[in-house]
């Protein structure tokens, strides 16, 4: 039987949720029933060294993301703009050049934001597929009718039970409601556990300050400019404890300077990116999610695989992660939210050993395998 022909988009491999999912779900995805092309945008992210090596990675531009306004930068980011939006309004371009004249069964939009790069493709014969990774009620620009732009696709896969009624909401038949399915995204547990027990160099916890952890990349949709104001707040109010925020982004120097100014230098560290968080998750007394907005946090499936004492915004996919509150702290989607849900921790932290115990007789759903599986599937059935 041939190999089916996968053509997948995203924009680049950056320490991002969605990205660790979908290279995640490559290194799982059976070499011998498929043939896959991984277009980028961009050739970079800490995640490029993972793809396996029989996935063939084509890019439209290389070097490091271009996230400020310099002078000096002007110029390439003009380029690479002006380089991908030809591509976008002739995409015949595109695929007469760089990808060959190649005949794809399958074209697969690994993000929302590719949603027309796929769905304006020349090819009218594939089959398309969109990943839906954020809840689009939350994201700026995403009206009812840009919703419905996603019907154009032959399947939409979402990762949680919010971003599914969303779609089923914005359906107008029963045709268009087969086209959703939820997956849950695809995780490594037994990865996540054995790198859990690697040593830790660059930060050293303090066994007689409670420490709060939180991981994700450093965009506004995180809030952590959110829990740094509330840090302050509650060391103010003589609440001993210390902040670690894991991860890089184009709003770190925002959230570096914004620590600095509320003079929290000392009691918060931001550590930047590092490929294996999970030992600061282990070592941590809390983890924190002050996100303002997600999909499906999958930071949160590290957190419940770590056992951890759970604190989080009730954003998309919260509820269901921590099946309704049973496993974690749920707080209002607010700096006022965040505030209380640490106060709490602070002051009874025997309050949270209801969390522990029901952590450690849970059973994870999240299936690497299953989600790996039913993916596949619907690649075998287009």
């Amino acid at each position: 039987m041939p190999k089916k022909k996968i053509l997948i988009r995203i924009g680049s491999l950056r320490h991002g949720g969605a990205e660790k999912v979908l290279v995640t779900f490559l290194k799982n995805l059976p070499s011998d029933r498929y043939e896959v092309d991984l277009l980028l945008n961009l050739y970079s992210g800490k995640y490029l060294p993972e793809v396996p090596d029989w996935i063939n990675v084509i890019y439209l531009n290389k070097g490091e993301m271009i996230t400020t306004n310099r002078i000096q930068d002007i110029p390439k980011k003009a380029i690479r703009v002006i380089y991908q939006k030809s591509l976008n309004q002739f995409p015949s371009l595109l695929y007469n050049g760089k990808l060959k004249n190649k005949k794809y069964d399958i074209e697969f939009a690994a993000i929302h934001g590719m949603r027309d790069e796929i769905l304006n493709s020349p090819l009218q014969s594939s089959k398309k597929i969109v990943w839906i990774h954020n809840d689009l009620s939350q994201v700026k620009g995403y009206t009812h009718d840009e919703i419905r732009k996603f019907f154009g696709f032959d399947k939409i896969l979402v990762i949680s039970e919010k971003i599914e009624q969303l779609f089923y909401k914005t359906a107008k038949n029963e045709s268009e409601k087969h086209k959703i399915i939820k997956i849950y995204n695809p995780l490594d547990t037994e990865e996540i556990l054995q790198k859990a027990e690697k040593s830790i160099d660059d930060y050293s916890f303090d066994s007689s300050v409670p420490t709060f952890v939180s991981v994700g990349t450093v965009f506004p949709q995180k809030g952590f400019d959110r829990l740094l104001k509330v840090h302050q707040r509650l060391i103010d109010e003589g609440l001993k404890h210390r902040i670690l925020i894991i991860g890089d982004g184009y709003d770190f120097e925002n959230i570096k300077k914004l620590k600095s100014e509320l003079g929290i230098d000392e009691t918060a560290t931001m550590l930047g990116f590092t490929d294996n968080p999970y030992p600061y998750f282990k070592s941590a007394d809390f983890y924190i999610l002050s996100s303002r907005y997600e999909g499906f946090p999958t930071v949160l499936f590290e957190a419940i695989t770590l056992k951890k004492k759970i604190i989080a915004t009730d954003v998309s996919g919260v509820e269901e992660m921590l099946n309704n509150g049973e496993l974690g702290m749920i707080v209002d989607n607010s700096e006022e939210g965040i505030y209380s849900g640490m106060k709490q921790a602070l002051l009874h932290p025997d309050t949270f050993l209801q969390y522990k115990e029901a952590l450690n007789n849970y059973l994870m759903p999240f299936n690497l395998k299953n989600s790996v599986q039913k993916i596949t599937r619907i690649l075998d059935e287009l």
